[in-house]
C-alpha cells in the first residue's frame, strides 16, 4: 500500500467516524459487550411499540423500537443484570432481572398474552442465563411482570468459556492474576515459572499469539513475547482484579472484530460505579512456615525451608456522583513477594564434581518483588442515548529476579516494569444503529538491568555416550547480562458501528487506526561472557583456566546511542453480519483486513561492509549454499508491508427446538498476528550494539575452532578491558556477530475449525466439540554459516570419528556467525473438548465448570523455541509432537455456599506427561536424528496435578450499610502436595532421557496455605 493510499484510508475512517459522531447513532463497544434480541408476542390491539433496556445498578438505559412482529435488537449492552421495560401501544409491562454476561448473544423471546396477572409489589428476582425468570417482579400501577422463555445462545463457532465474577472472587488462586482462570476453556492453560512469571498458551502455539483486550482494547505487546505489555519476564498482574467484572476466553474462531490474534483472545470488562456507594478491601498473606518443604528442601538432604513471604493487599471503591448520571470507580492492589529459587548443575550433573570454591554458588536463594496498580473510571450518561466513559490505569513493578537453574545469585536482575493506559470512549445510541468511539493511549515500557557488574564465567561438561557427545551446562556465575529496555508508547483511534435497521441482521462496521513508537535497547553482554569447556584439557580434572569463548557486546555507533525506534502504523477494518437466517439457524458472516507498517525493518539499509563482509571475495563459503544472502540484502527499497491479511471469520448455529436448547455450532476462520518487534529490530540493533565472539585454540573438545582472525590462541590479558580492546582492533569485524532480515517475511497466521454440539439440561449445560488449528508462518532464526564447500554439515561417510556439527566456527573472517531472520514455524493442532457448566444463582447456589480436553499437537520446532540453528533449513525439522501440548488435560471448578454460611470452592486440574525431544549426532550412519519421547510424569501417570480448596465465610456487621460485611478466607493450595517437576533430561543420548532431571518445581507450589481477610460494605 502506497503512503497516499494510507492517507486515504485514514481520512476516510476519520471522516466516517466523524459523521457519526454527529449523526443520531449509538455507541457501543464491540468486542466483549453482550447483545439481547428476540421477539415479543402481544395482542393485535396492543402491539409492541419498542424495547427499554434499564442496568439496575446504575439506572443506564437504551432503547430500540420493535418491529410489526415485535422483534428487538440491543445489539451492544456492557455486562450486567437488566429489566426490560416494554412499551406497548397501551401501557408499559416490564420484565423480570435478567444477567447478560461479557460476550454473550442471547436470544429471549417474550409472550405478553401469557404474561399472566398484575404481580404484587415485592423484590425483582434474578434470572441468570440457562434459568426461567421468576415471577415477583415490582410492580406499580398498570405494570406487571413477563415470564419469558430461557434465555437462548445464539452464539456461533466460537469455542471458549466466560469466567464470572463470582468465580474470580471465589475460586482458590496465589496471585490474584485474573486471567489464572482461563484455563476452564478448552485448549487454554495458564503457567507459571519459578521466578513467578506467568503466561496463557492456546493450544500449540506460543505466549506471543495471544491478544487481551479490556474494555474492548487491546492489550497486545508489539515488542515482547508473553502476548501481553508487561508480562514478559514478570511476577505481577496485567490488571488489578478488583477493577474485573468478568470475562470471555476465545480459544478459536472469533469473530471479525477481534484482531492482532491467532490463538486465545481474551476479552474482558471492567467495574463501574453504581448508583450506591460500594468498596472492598482485603490483605492475603503466607510465608515459608504455611508451606511443605518443596522438594529441593528435601533431597537428596534435608536443608531448612528458605524464607518465603507473600503479600497482596488493595481496595476498591465506587459510587454516584449524580444519581443515573454520573459514577466513579478506583482502587488499587499491591504486592510484595520473597520466594525461593535453586541453583544447580543441569541433568543431575552432581556438585561434588565442581570444585569446591564454587559451590557456595549453589543452593537456594530468594528472589523479590514489588507491584503497585492503579485504575480508575469515570462514567458520565448526559442522555438516555449517550455514554462517556473516562479511565485509567498504572502500573509500577521492581524487584531482585532470577529462576530456578544454573544461575547464580550473582547474576540476577534487577527489573522493571512501567505502564500507563488511558482510554477515552464516547457511547451513542440511536433508534437502529450503534456506535463506538473510542481514543486510548498506551505507554509501557520493560527495563531489566544486571544487579552486579564485572565479568561472568560460564561451565560446561562435555559427556560422551558412545559417538555421541553432548554439553551439559554447570554453572553460570559472577556479574548480571540482562540489560534492555524495551516498549512501546502511542496513540489509538477506533470506531465500531453497528445497524440493526434490516430485520434478522445485525451488521457491525469498524476500523482502527494506530501510532505506536517502538522502542528497543539490547545490550545484554555489557558484562563479558566467558565459557568454559571443564573437560577440554587432558590430564585436567576440571578446566577453569581457559576459556573456549569470549563473548561481549560494544557500542559501535558513533553516537553512543544503540536505543532502535520504530515509529509503527497500523489500519485495519471488518465487517460483520450476524443474520438470523430462520428462527433456528443463525449465520456469522465476517472478514477483516490488517495492515502495518515497521519503518525499522521495511527502510533498513545493510551496511556496505556487512555487504563486503558475506560477498563471495571475502567469504566464498556462500558460493555453493543452499540459500542466497541477496535475499537478505536491502537497500532500502526491497522490502514491502504485507497486505494481504484478508481474514475470512464465518460461524453457524443451528437450534435443533424452538427454545434453543440443543443446538449445532461450527465456524472457519483465519486469524492473522504479526512478526515480533524484538525480533525485527536485531539487524539494526546489531549495527550500533554488537556481539563479539571470539574462539580459542584447543579449548573446545566438542566443536574445535579453526585458526583465523576469531580462532586465537588464549591469553590471560582477555580477561582485562585492555585485552578485549585488543581483540576488537586486531580483527577485521571484531568478532561481531550479523543479523540478517528476509526481505519478504511473511506475517504468521492460523487456520481454525470448529464443529460442536450444545445442550441445556437444566440447570446445566453442556458441549463437546472438536477443533483443528494450523498455525503457519512463524518467525525463526537460523544459521546462514557454512563450511567451505557451502555445506551445512560435513558430510564424509567414511570418516568414523566425525560427527555432524552445527557450522558455528566457519565464520567470515574477522566476524561471528551469521543468523538469518525468516519464516517456517509450523504447528498443527487436533482437539477433541467436553465442557460442562452450571451457573451461580441464588435460588441454585453452587456452580460448576468442568472441561476435558484431548489434543494430538504437532510442531516443526522445539515449543517456544525461536533460534532454529541445528540445521540448514526449516524445512529440515521433522514434524514431531508438540513439546507444550499434553495430550490430556481436565480442569474442573466449582463453589457452594453450605448451610454453615461457609462458601466452600475448589480447582482441580491434571494433564498428562509432556513430551521432550533431543539430537542424536551419529558418524554412523553419519547425520542428526532428532527424536523424542514422554517424560516420566508422576508414576508415568500424568505430568501435573494440582487440588486447591478455598473456605470463605462472611460476617456481616451492620456498620455503613446493610451489606456491610467481614471476609475471612483459608486457601489451601495443591493440597495433595504434588510434586509437579519441570526439568527433564532432554539429552537423547542419554540412556535418563525424558527422566526427571531436577528436583525443580517451576512456579508449583508445595502444598501452602493462603490466610486471607477483608471489609466490603
Amino acid at each position: 500500500m502506497t503512503k497516499m493510499m494510507l492517507r486515504a484510508a485514514v481520512v476516510s475512517l476519520t471522516a466516517l467516524s466523524s459523521g457519526l459522531l454527529f449523526a443520531p447513532t449509538p455507541a457501543v463497544a464491540q468486542v466483549g459487550q453482550a447483545s439481547l434480541r428476540g421477539t415479543i408476542t402481544a395482542p393485535a390491539d396492543n402491539p409492541v411499540v419498542e424495547v427499554t433496556a434499564v442496568e439496575i445498578s446504575t439506572g443506564l438505559r437504551r432503547t430500540v423500537p420493535a418491529d410489526a412482529n415485535g422483534a428487538y435488537n440491543f445489539a451492544s449492552l456492557r455486562a450486567g443484570t437488566y429489566r426490560l421495560e416494554i412499551k406497548q401501544r397501551n401501557g408499559t409491562r416490564n420484565s423480570d432481572a435478567l444477567t447478560l454476561r461479557v460476550g454473550q448473544v442471547a436470544g429471549l423471546d417474550l409472550d405478553l398474552a401469557a404474561a399472566g396477572t398484575p404481580a404484587p409489589t415485592g423484590t425483582a428476582g434474578e434470572a441468570t442465563p440457562g434459568d426461567t425468570p421468576a415471577t415477583g417482579a415490582a410492580a406499580a400501577g398498570d405494570e406487571i411482570v413477563v415470564t419469558g422463555n430461557r434465555i437462548r445462545s445464539l452464539s456461533g463457532g466460537q469455542v471458549g468459556s466466560v469466567i464470572s465474577s463470582r468465580l474470580i472472587e471465589q475460586l482458590p488462586q496465589n496471585n490474584r492474576n485474573f486471567l489464572a482462570f482461563a484455563d476452564l476453556a478448552p485448549g487454554v492453560r495458564f503457567l507459571e515459572d519459578s521466578s513467578g512469571t506467568s503466561r496463557i498458551q492456546g493450544g500449540a502455539q506460543d505466549s506471543r499469539t495471544v491478544n487481551v483486550f479490556i474494555d474492548g482494547v487491546s492489550q497486545k505487546d508489539y515488542v515482547l513475547k508473553n502476548g501481553i505489555t508487561g508480562q514478559d519476564t514478570s511476577s505481577g498482574n496485567p490488571f488489578p482484579q478488583l477493577a474485573i467484572g468478568e470475562y470471555q476466553v476465545l480459544s478459536s474462531n472469533y469473530k471479525a472484530e477481534f484482531d492482532q490474534v491467532s490463538s486465545v483472545a481474551i476479552t474482558a470488562g471492567t467495574k463501574s460505579g453504581t448508583n450506591e456507594f460500594h468498596g472492598e478491601a482485603f490483605f492475603d498473606f503466607t510465608n515459608q512456615d504455611l508451606r511443605d518443604r518443596r522438594p529441593s528442601e528435601i533431597f537428596p538432604t534435608n536443608i531448612p525451608k528458605a524464607d518465603t513471604s507473600n503479600k497482596q493487599f488493595g481496595a476498591a471503591l465506587g459510587g454516584p456522583i449524580i444519581k443515573d448520571k454520573m459514577h466513579f470507580f478506583g482502587t488499587y492492589e499491591g504486592k510484595r513477594i520473597s520466594s525461593p529459587y535453586d541453583v544447580r548443575p543441569n541433568n543431575d550433573f552432581p556438585i561434588s564434581s565442581v570444585p569446591e570454591q564454587y559451590r557456595d554458588n549453589f543452593g537456594t536463594f530468594a528472589q523479590t518483588f514489588k507491584e503497585d496498580l492503579y485504575f480508575g473510571k469515570i462514567d458520565i450518561v448526559p442522555t438516555d442515548n449517550d455514554l462517556i466513559e473516562l479511565s485509567g490505569k498504572y502500573r509500577n513493578e521492581s524487584g531482585l529476579q532470577n529462576t530456578t537453574g544454573i544461575d547464580a545469585a550473582s547474576t540476577s536482575t534487577l527489573n522493571k516494569v512501567d505502564e500507563k493506559r488511558g482510554l477515552l470512549r464516547w457511547q451513542h445510541t440511536g433508534n437502529q444503529w450503534i456506535n463506538d468511539v473510542r481514543l486510548s493511549y498506551e505507554d509501557a515500557v520493560f527495563s531489566p538491568t544486571p544487579a552486579s557488574d564485572g565479568i561472568t564465567q560460564f561451565f560446561q561438561a562435555t559427556q560422551r555416550f558412545g559417538t555421541a557427545v553432548s554439553r551439559t551446562d554447570l554453572l553460570r556465575f559472577g556479574a548480571g547480562s540482562n540489560f534492555q529496555s524495551k516498549g512501546q508508547k502511542g496513540w489509538t483511534f477506533q470506531d465500531d458501528f453497528t445497524f440493526t435497521g434490516f430485520q434478522g441482521h445485525t451488521i457491525k462496521v469498524g476500523g482502527k487506526a494506530k501510532w505506536v513508537k517502538l522502542n528497543s535497547l539490547e545490550q545484554n553482554l555489557t558484562n563479558p561472557l566467558y565459557t568454559y569447556d571443564v573437560n577440554a584439557i587432558p590430564g585436567v580434572a576440571f578446566n577453569d583456566t581457559l576459556p573456549y569463548r569470549l563473548q561481549f557486546g560494544a557500542t559501535t555507533d558513533a553516537s553512543g546511542n544503540a536505543t532502535v525506534r520504530s515509529k509503527n502504523f497500523q489500519i485495519g477494518f471488518y465487517a460483520q453480519d450476524d443474520w438470523d437466517v430462520t428462527s433456528h439457524l443463525t449465520l456469522n458472516l465476517g472478514l477483516r483486513w490488517d495492515y502495518e507498517r515497521t519503518p525499522a525493518y521495511l527502510d533498513y539499509v545493510t551496511p556496505a561492509v556487512n555487504v563486503a563482509a558475506v560477498s563471495p571475495e571475502n567469504y566464498p563459503n556462500l558460493i555453493g549454499a543452499d540459500y542466497n544472502i541477496n535475499d537478505f540484502i536491502t537497500d532500502g527499497s526491497k522490502r514491502k508491508a504485507f497486505k494481504g491479511a484478508w481474514q475470512p471469520r464465518l460461524g453457524f448455529t443451528y437450534r435443533f427446538d424452538d427454545a434453543g436448547r440443543f443446538s449445532m455450532f461450527g465456524g472457519y476462520g483465519r486469524s492473522y498476528d504479526r512478526n515480533q518487534f524484538d525480533f525485527l529490530q536485531q539487524e539494526v540493533s546489531q549495527g550500533r550494539f554488537q556481539v563479539r565472539s571470539f574462539n580459542f585454540i584447543g579449548n573446545d573438545s566438542v566443536n574445535p575452532c579453526t585458526p583465523s582472525q576469531t580462532c586465537i590462541a588464549w591469553n590471560p590479558i582477555y580477561l582485562t578491558d585492555a585485552g578485549r580492546q585488543q581483540l576488537l582492533g586486531a580483527a577485521t569485524g571484531g568478532g561481531s556477530e550479523f543479523r540478517f532480515m528476509k526481505n519478504d517475511l511473511k506475517v504468521p497466521y492460523s487456520d481454525q475449525f470448529s464443529l460442536g454440539v450444545r445442550g441445556r439440561f437444566s440447570p446445566v449445560e453442556l458441549e463437546f466439540g472438536v477443533t483443528h488449528i494450523e498455525s503457519n508462518d512463524g518467525f525463526v532464526f537460523l544459521l546462514g554459516n557454512r563450511r567451505p564447500d557451502g555445506s551445512f554439515f560435513f558430510n564424509d561417510p567414511t570418516s568414523a570419528t566425525d560427527i555432524p556439527q552445527s557450522p558455528f566456527t566457519f565464520t567470515p573472517s574477522g566476524y561471528g556467525s551469521i543468523i538469518l531472520g525468516s519464516n517456517g514455524l509450523k504447528t498443527n493442532s487436533d482437539a477433541a473438548y467436553f465442557k460442562l457448566t452450571k451457573v451461580y444463582s441464588a435460588s441454585s447456589p453452587w456452580s460448576i465448570d468442568a472441561t476435558y480436553t484431548y489434543t494430538r499437537a504437532e510442531e516443526n520446532r522445539q515449543f517456544g523455541e525461536t533460534y532454529s540453528l541445528d540445521y540448514a533449513q526449516i524445512s529440515d525439522y521433522p514434524t514431531l509432537r508438540s513439546s507444550g501440548v499434553p495430550r490430556h488435560r481436565f480442569v474442573i471448578a466449582g463453589s457452594v455456599d453450605t448451610p454453615i454460611g461457609v462458601t466452600f470452592s475448589s480447582k482441580f486440574q491434571i494433564e498428562s506427561p509432556s513430551f521432550v525431544k533431543g539430537f542424536i549426532d551419529n558418524a554412523d550412519p553419519f547425520g542428526r536424528v532428532l527424536v523424542g519421547r514422554q517424560t516420566a510424569g508422576l508414576g508415568d501417570a500424568w505430568g501435573r496435578r494440582q487440588l486447591d480448596f478455598a473456605f470463605t465465610k462472611y460476617v456481616p456487621i451492620g456498620f455503613v450499610n446493610d451489606q456491610a460485611r467481614i471476609r475471612m478466607r483459608l486457601d489451601i493450595l495443591n493440597v495433595m502436595n504434588d510434586r509437579n517437576y519441570v526439568d527433564f533430561n532432554a539429552n537423547a543420548s542419554d540412556p535418563a532421557f525424558g527422566q526427571r532431571s531436577s528436583y525443580s518445581i517451576g512456579g508449583n507450589a508445595p502444598r501452602t496455605i493462603k490466610l486471607s481477610a477483608g471489609f466490603s460494605f
